[in-house]
């Protein structure tokens, strides 16, 4: 799934989340922000199958911090990627200055 967020025009429109309508404004995508909802929903309506006496505001906090987790997760292997590609760059810029060293 791929979300693009982008500048527009502030607008409102509607959106449905578990049952319930919410009115969002703002100025991102309507598009983006349906995704988004439909994600939401889909990850609280997986939680109620497997948690069926949980409240709405239960499974609305649960499925926020499984989001919130799924986040952190996400940056972190971000930021491992990162270090890691930054290990690779100083150890090839010590190896090409290593052979122009060599070379003279």
């Amino acid at each position: 799934m791929t979300w693009r967020r982008s500048s527009l025009v502030s607008q409102a429109f509607e959106i449905e989340v578990y049952g319930c309508r919410y009115t969002i404004r703002g100025e991102a995508e309507e598009s983006y922000v349906r995704e988004l909802g439909r994600h939401v929903d889909e990850q609280m309506h997986k939680l109620a199958t497997k948690m069926r006496n949980a409240t709405p505001m239960q499974l609305a906090v649960l499925t926020a911090i499984n989001l919130a987790d799924e986040r952190a997760q996400v940056l972190k292997e971000q930021q491992e990627h990162a270090d890691e590609l930054d290990r690779r760059a100083t150890g090839l810029i010590e190896s090409i200055q290593e052979t122009i060293r060599s070379a003279r």
